[in-house]
């Protein structure tokens, strides 16, 4: 299984909204050789670590691709790009932001790559879709569910669905 998260809290100056932004970028993925198997609903989610930019939309998708890894990886930092994300400060508030949260169970750590994703075990933003998609994907270290990484964090973060 390969898994990517997809949020944003900007505007696009292209494609507006967060949420329209995001539905031009799934669009786009099917169009790089990057084919959508799965697609969770879309959350508003609070900043994590908590500031007062504006809150996020997220999403989880589950795909197919005959790209490796790092192939994903630099297409995903590409299309960020094309749709205006400028890599700054860490944390910072962006237009698109394209997370390779696990490629196959792969265990990297290259200068550009970790799998799995470092902190995707301690976000409630890409476990509360990723348990809607795979609830039963293992986190490939921690040996752990994703529904059981979710009923182990605190509630604090702010995580609500998003209607249809």
């Amino acid at each position: 299984m390969i898994l990517i998260g997809i949020g944003g809290n900007l505007d696009s100056p292209r494609f507006g909204p967060p949420r329209e932004t995001l539905t031009a970028a799934l669009a786009m993925l099917d169009r790089e050789s990057i084919s959508i198997l799965a697609r969770s609903g879309l959350y508003r989610s609070e900043p994590v670590p908590g500031s007062s930019q504006p809150w996020f939309v997220n999403a989880v998708i589950s795909v197919a691709t005959k790209l490796s890894a790092s192939e994903l990886l630099a297409k995903l930092q590409r299309l960020e790009m094309r749709f205006g994300r400028v890599r700054g400060e860490r944390n910072a508030a962006r237009i698109l932001d394209l997370d390779l949260l696990d490629y196959e169970g792969a265990v990297m750590h290259t200068p550009t790559l970790v799998l799995p994703h470092p902190r995707l075990h301690e976000r409630r933003f890409v476990l509360v879709p990723l348990v809607g998609i795979a609830p039963g994907w293992q986190h490939p270290i921690l040996g752990v569910s994703a529904a059981e990484l979710l009923a182990r964090l605190p509630p604090d973060q702010q995580v609500e669905p998003l209607p249809c």
